[in-house]
């Protein structure tokens, strides 16, 4: 299909093996993209940079890395997706707010400030059930898995069960 060049025109490095079903991602703003080999990435998905940055925003995604139906990838400064992570549908990646705090400055319009945004990184084999969303300076161990629903205000640990707003770590998957 002509999605797959229209994605890699987009991409720092294209990957030679690219699986896009229904469609391909909107990628809106400024957006340096780096994708790994033997992706699979729905269409009905929206890739955003951060538009008043002073350095362009990064997405990283690695080899083998599943990214759903309805997701929401907001980089602030970073998003680094490392290899045979997945992300179910609707999962929201929150690295910046694209608002500011202050009502004033909401009001007229203008952008979020540098302290509210950073850096999201998932590590190797980490799983995002649907709905999960996660926030600002957050770096998820590898192996966790977050249950559907959950908001990751904070960093997760590797190799556990994580569920809940904000999350709590419910359970080890060592020795499973």
């Amino acid at each position: 299909m002509y999605f797959t060049p229209l994605v890699t025109s987009y991409l720092t490095q294209p990957p030679r093996t690219l699986y896009l079903y229904s469609g391909m991602p909107q990628i809106i703003g400024n957006l340096q993209i780096k994708l790994c080999e033997g992706c699979r990435i729905s269409g009905v998905s929206s890739w955003y940079g951060r538009t008043h940055s002073t350095t362009t925003p990064t997405l990283t995604i690695g080899n083998n890395v599943d990214i759903g139906w309805q997701n929401i990838l907001a980089v602030g400064t970073y998003i680094k997706i490392e290899h045979n992570v997945r992300l179910a549908g609707r999962v929201f990646l929150a690295g910046y707010p694209g608002h500011p705090i202050n009502p004033q400055d909401r009001a007229q319009g203008l952008a979020d400030t540098n302290d509210q945004i950073g850096h999201i990184h998932l590590k190797k084999n980490v799983w995002l059930g649907s709905n999960v969303t996660v926030l600002p300076n957050v770096t998820i161990g590898e192996g966790t898995i977050v249950a559907t629903g959950s908001i990751v205000t904070h960093d997760l640990p590797a190799f556990v069960l994580a569920t809940g707003n904000p999350t709590r770590v419910i359970k080890s998957l060592v020795n499973l």
